[in-house]
């Protein structure tokens, strides 16, 4: 890990100057950085060491990956009966790595998948990570640099949406435990604390009015839910000069309880509030 460390200075001085890439030692420290994404043994953002801090974006390790696409040339790329024209390979070795990834799955090259993760037909993006036991179910998209933790489940057509630039901006983040219903939408660098369920259909962005509905006041967040959530689609009243239309929200509508933490159980966390999966 220190070696790879090391490349800090190298990458952000050929981000700033891409006629460094000429130079051997430079070309060398992005593919180094990108071996180590690969591994798994960097991440686009670390997670805190302690409860209630905050998680590090490393915008150094997200120059490498740009810099990497500027390196790569484009190429047909065969498996089996599947034909692909592009830059990034796909990862490869499934089975020494643990993972289960069930045709036409992919996952580019940069990106890490831990043992014991599923992926259904699905597609996961260079500079992911994903924990062990979390399940992309099919056609469900993880964008380039999004965190997702272990026992998250991810239901059909989800869309984690990727952010790669700037580079200091902050990934998707999807804590540990989470349940995603299905077409639900995660974009702009939204952050999921762990075990947060989500229904059916809800779109989070980073500017999505986030409202608990739980207390006797409302409370807005946006750009995160809080921990153990459970957040369905709503609605809120603007008022317009044409006249008075809903914009779409989400609502916290209550919190998980200790008898749904298992993942067989999500399901009836989602039925106690009514929430479509």
């Amino acid at each position: 890990m220190h070696d790879i460390m090391a490349h800090r200075e190298t990458i952000s001085a050929a981000f700033e100057d891409r006629t460094l890439l000429a130079q051997p030692s430079y070309r060398e420290a992005v593919f180094s950085v990108l071996a180590a994404l690969d591994r798994g043994v960097l991440r686009v953002a670390s997670p805190p060491e302690s409860e209630g801090e905050a998680w590090t974006v490393h915008p150094w390790v997200k120059q490498a990956i740009l810099l990497y696409f500027s390196l790569q040339e484009i190429q047909t790329i065969e498996l089996g009966p599947f034909e692909f024209f592009d830059k990034i390979p796909l990862k490869r070795g499934w089975a020494a790595a643990g993972v289960r990834c069930i045709p036409p799955a992919t996952a580019r090259y940069g990106s890490f998948i831990e043992s014991g993760a599923v992926l259904m037909p699905s597609y996961v993006n260079i500079g992911a990570w994903i924990g062990g036991g979390t399940m992309v179910d099919t056609w469900a998209t993880v964008g380039s640099c999004a965190q997702v933790g272990r026992h998250v489940h991810i239901s059909g057509g989800v869309g984690i949406g990727g952010v790669l630039e700037p580079p200091g901006m902050a990934p998707v983040i999807i804590e540990d435990g989470c349940f995603i219903g299905s077409r639900a939408i995660i974009v702009e660098g939204v952050h999921l604390e762990r075990e947060v369920v989500l229904g059916a259909n809800v779109t989070l962005t980073a500017s999505t009015p986030i409202i608990d509905v739980t207390g006797p006041t409302p409370v807005t967040y946006k750009g995160r839910v809080p921990a153990r959530s459970v957040v369905v689609p709503g609605t809120r009243p603007r008022s317009f000069p044409s006249g008075d239309y809903q914009l779409a929200c989400a609502l916290i509508i209550g919190q998980r309880k200790a008898s749904t933490d298992q993942r067989t159980s999500l399901n009836e966390a989602l039925r106690d509030f009514s929430v479509p999966v």
